[in-house]
């Protein structure tokens, strides 16, 4: 991979990786809700879900989602679905939460799930397949070099936004503040799920 190459890739992971997105929005709102700790898992999930897809992916097994329109559609649903129930968990927290609650917990493996139920990760996925590793000659290369730098930009900007949450966690347990900032995390995930949805139509 050439040096070209290797730097548009990094300004793309940046540009996907940093910008707000379910998972982010997901990591701030659990670090602010229930603590940093408590929004690690979800954290860690992103990049072992995320470079699970990419690895499905490279192995071809991504085209399915383009030639299948069903699959297409249950993908987008699920995902959908998903944003909006959690949309409504969010917006009905008024108190900073215990990291033992059930209300907003997202385990790690919810949380790797996740991940295959966000057409925005499956269409990114194929695009750096088909810009960076297919008809390459050095393929397998490219894949062992494409594959961690993905995943460390999703832990990372996961781990960025989660900080953030965690340092407005006392503030935001003064008055309405925390049922304000819910609300929006909550409206930019509804906001998501219906970018999805329209980008599909």
């Amino acid at each position: 991979m050439s040096a070209q190459e290797l730097t548009a890739l990094l300004l793309l992971s940046a540009a996907t990786s940093f910008t707000p997105g379910p998972n982010t929005t997901l990591s701030t709102a659990l670090a602010a809700n229930l603590g940093l700790r408590s929004a690690l898992r979800f954290v860690l999930a992103v990049p072992v879900g995320w470079g699970m897809l990419l690895g499905l992916c490279m192995a071809g097994v991504g085209n399915l989602v383009l030639t299948w329109p069903m699959l297409r559609f249950v993908i987008l649903a699920g995902g959908a679905a998903y944003l909006v129930w959690l949309a409504w968990r969010l917006s009905g927290t008024r108190e900073l939460l215990q990291a033992d609650t059930q209300r907003l917990q997202i385990g790690f493996w919810q949380g790797v799930g996740l991940q295959f139920l966000n057409i925005k990760a499956w269409m990114l996925a194929l695009s750096l397949v088909a810009g960076w590793i297919a008809g390459k000659e050095d393929a397998m290369a490219r894949s062992m070099m494409l594959l961690p730098i993905m995943m460390a930009f999703g832990f990372f900007s996961n781990l960025t936004y989660a900080l953030v949450g965690s340092l407005l966690r006392d503030w935001l347990g003064q008055g309405q503040r925390l049922l304000i900032f819910n609300r929006c995390m909550a409206a930019a995930l509804l906001l998501t799920a219906a970018w999805m949805l329209q980008s599909a139509a």
